[in-house]
């Protein structure tokens, strides 16, 4: 089947070879002239014979809706559209409408898989109708791991159910990760287990903790065992505020979700005013003792105006 693919970084470009090596014509565009197969949209579109199937693979907001409005003036009726980042879910109805009116079909399609996809297969997660699902089928099947295709590939709903569900799964991710990080912090914190990488590994088969997310870690602490190479700063690409969001507008709990994302947020301080406040307020409450920034920026002692009355709160 011949594809064209919009967007080859990391996991576009990845992708390409994984669609070639399975048989399939694949004809890529990139602004970076070393990575790409064409010179413009305009020439993508002559290089596939219609109709045609082109698969965006750009950063989520703008520059994907960018791309769409710039395909509904280049492809013809009869065409598809497969966006397969990490758009918002509420971006693809107006995606699909502005390429409806040309003519044009829409498909959203959660991709997960990182870097390691191209040879372990990506997890897939489509929206759109199912005309337009089949249609792309031997192509979403090339992209999936081997196996039962309902173990790698699932059409989720209509429009925006695919980006909705890779949303909800890179809120679990989230989660997984934190638990995962919280464990490996106790374990390194005391002195009766020696060899904590050395766990990790041990949990890796037969446990009920098992899973990819395990393994990699593993595979981090065979390079740097305690981690000291890393800084503790830990950025958000924005599927985990997205879930969070609308757990709320469906009222949801996601106490697990939310807690990962607000430990993130604890990574990027310096010094945390909320906790300078709860200092504050202990010291002048109950006379506890605070730490106070010296002159020179060393850290100081003292007790609260209030010390001695025998407080028993806080």
């Amino acid at each position: 089947m011949q594809l064209g693919l919009i967007g080859l970084g990391r996991m576009g470009g990845s992708m390409r070879d994984r669609l070639r090596a399975a048989g399939h014509e694949v004809v890529g565009y990139d602004p970076r002239p070393e990575v790409t197969d064409v010179e413009s949209l305009a020439a993508l579109t002559v290089a596939l014979a219609a109709p045609r199937v082109v698969w965006v693979m750009v950063p989520s907001g703008d520059p994907t809706r960018n791309t769409v409005t710039a395909l509904a003036e280049v492809l013809e009726p009869g065409d598809l559209v497969i966006d397969g980042g990490n758009s918002r879910y509420t971006d693809d109805a107006p995606n699909a409408a502005l390429l409806d009116a040309q003519g044009i079909g829409y498909l959203d399609c959660g991709v997960s898989g990182g870097i390691w996809g191209k040879d372990n297969g990506y997890g897939l997660m489509a929206g759109g109708a199912k005309e337009h699902v089949e249609r792309a089928v031997p192509i979403f099947d090339a992209l999936r791991p081997q196996g039962p295709r309902e173990e790698g590939f699932a059409h989720a709903g209509p429009v925006g159910a695919g980006h909705f569900s890779k949303m909800v799964h890179n809120g679990i991710e989230y989660g997984l990760m934190q638990a995962y990080a919280e464990g490996f912090e106790l374990l390194s914190a005391v002195d009766l287990v020696t060899d904590v990488p050395a766990v990790l590994q041990a949990w890796s088969r037969g446990t009920v903790v098992r899973s990819w997310l395990l393994d990699l870690l593993v595979i981090a602490l065979k390079d740097d065992a305690s981690l000291s190479k890393l800084d503790d700063y830990v950025d958000d690409s924005g599927e985990g505020r997205w879930t969070i969001e609308e757990a709320i507008q469906h009222a949801v709990p996601l106490p697990v979700i939310t807690a990962a994302l607000f430990a993130r947020f604890s990574s990027r301080q310096d010094s945390s005013p909320a906790l300078r406040a709860v200092a504050a307020l202990r010291q002048q409450f109950g006379g506890h003792a605070v730490r106070s920034t010296g002159p020179s920026g060393t850290d100081g002692e003292h007790a609260g105006p209030s010390s001695g009355t025998g407080s028993t709160q806080g």
